[in-house]
């Protein structure tokens, strides 16, 4: 259920790991991001991201058109 309306897919609290590779840092960032070949229009899937990284991945899914938010992890919906 998307409490926040923020349409993403909810996230493990006890996983809050960066989702760059071979980081293991505490993410800070939530990335909301969808393929639009793969996924409708209000589906967002999510990336954690640590300060260190979250301009590099920002720029990662932006390149490629996929990026749409970035909200504080406080904000994403956790299972």
């Amino acid at each position: 259920m998307d409490v926040l309306g923020l349409g993403a897919d909810p996230v493990a609290a006890d996983e809050l790991v960066c989702s760059a590779k071979g980081c293991r840092a505490e993410a800070r960032w939530g990335l909301l991001w969808n393929n639009p070949r793969l996924h409708t229009p209000e589906r967002r899937k999510v990336w954690l991201a640590c300060d260190d990284h979250r301009e590099h991945l920002e720029q990662f899914l932006g390149a490629r058109s996929f990026w749409k938010q970035t909200v504080p992890v406080g904000e994403l919906e956790h299972v």
